[in-house]
C-alpha cells in the first residue's frame, strides 16, 4: 500500500495511491486522522481501515499535491559513510561504528518542493538515499524483529551544504538547512516493496545520470541501523531515517560539481518511487523574531 500526504483545494489530508489516482480517506475512512503522524500512532487498525478503502474512486494526481508524507518528524536521523563506493571516494577510512547526525525537522519537504539554494553558501550537494519511517514506539529492538517496526519506505534527497558540514564533527548544521531533505512520493507499506535491501537507487542532475547503486550495498542495513539506534533512544513513530548515500556525490567530481540555480534533482528508488526538486535562490527575509 502507498500512503501519501496530499492537498487540494479541501486541504491537507492522507489518501492511499492507487494506479494513476489517490483514494481520499477523509471520505471513503473518515474515521481515521488526516495526518500521518496521528495515523501512524493509531496502529494496525488505521492500516487495515485504509486498506479496505483503498479500491473506492480515486481522485487523479495531476489534481493534488502531493506532500512530504509526514511533515514534521519527531526525529530526522542519518547515517553516514554507509556505501562502500561513497567511502571510497569521500577518501575516509570504512567506519567501525555507525556514524550518525541529526537533521532538523524543518528540512523536510516534498517530492516536488523547491531546493533553497542558500545565500550563505555555493557548495550544494545531493544524496540519494532510502529512508524508512518508524511505526512503532521502540527501544532496545533486536535485528531479527527490526522490520516489525518499520512502517514503510520514502525516496530521500540528504541535501548538504559541504562548507557548513565539514566545520564540525556533528555535521548536522550542514544537514538541516531549510527544504534541505525532499521526502516522499508517498510512504511504501513494507509488505509492497518487498526486500528493502534489493532495489535500485539512481539519481540525474538535469537529465544526467550521478548516482546508481543498488541497497544490497549497504554496509548497515536498516534492520542494523534500528538494532543500533535503539540501544541508546527510543524511537517514535514518525521518525524518519535516512539510509545513506552511494558514490556520485557533486563534492566528489573532480572539480567538484556542486548544484547550482535551476538545476533539476530526480531521484529515483525501485518499487517505491520517484521525488523530483528544482533549485532556487534563497530569498533575503527579514529576521523571523
Amino acid at each position: 500500500m502507498k500512503l501519501a500526504t496530499f492537498s487540494d483545494q479541501a486541504g491537507r489530508r492522507l489518501g492511499v495511491v492507487n494506479g494513476e489516482g489517490i483514494v481520499d480517506l477523509a471520505k471513503h475512512a473518515p474515521q481515521l486522522p488526516t495526518d500521518m503522524l496521528s495515523f501512524l500512532e493509531a496502529g494496525e487498525s488505521a492500516f487495515a481501515a485504509a486498506r479496505a478503502a483503498a479500491s473506492a474512486r480515486p481522485i487523479p494526481l495531476s489534481e493534488v499535491k502531493l506532500e512530504a508524507p509526514i511533515a514534521k518528524p519527531g526525529k530526522v536521523l542519518g547515517i553516514g559513510l554507509n556505501y562502500a563506493d561513497h567511502i571510497s571516494e569521500s577518501g575516509m577510512a570504512r567506519p567501525e561504528h555507525q556514524v550518525w547526525f541529526n537533521k532538523q525537522r524543518n528540512c523536510i519537504i516534498g517530492p516536488n518542493d523547491r531546493i533553497q539554494l542558500p545565500m550563505v553558501s555555493s557548495m550544494l550537494d545531493y544524496e540519494a538515499e532510502l529512508c524508512f519511517v518508524i511505526g512503532k514506539r521502540c527501544k532496545h529492538v533486536p535485528r531479527d524483529r527490526a522490520h516489525e517496526v518499520i512502517a514503510g519506505f520514502c525516496v530521500g534527497n540528504d541535501v548538504s551544504v559541504r562548507d557548513w558540514q565539514l566545520r564540525t564533527q556533528t555535521m548536522m548544521i550542514g544537514k538541516s538547512f531549510d527544504t534541505h531533505g525532499p521526502l516522499g512520493p508517498w510512504l511504501v507499506t513494507p509488505d509492497e516493496v518487498g526486500d528493502a535491501h534489493k532495489l535500485d537507487i539512481k539519481c540525474w542532475v538535469n537529465g544526467e545520470l550521478r548516482q546508481s547503486s543498488n541497497t544490497r550495498h549497504l554496509i548497515f542495513d536498516c534492520y542494523d541501523q534500528v538494532a543500533h539506534l535503539t540501544q541508546a533512544f527510543t524511537l517514535d513513530p514518525g521518525d524518519v531515517i535516512f539510509t545513506g548515500t552511494p558514490a556520485g556525490v557533486g563534492a566528489a567530481a573532480k572539480p567538484p560539481n556542486y548544484l547550482k540555480v535551476d538545476d533539476v534533482v530526480r531521484i529515483e528508488i525501485a518499487r517505491i518511487g520517484m521525488i523530483e526538486n528544482r533549485v532556487v535562490a534563497e530569498k533575503s527575509t527579514r529576521p523571523a523574531c
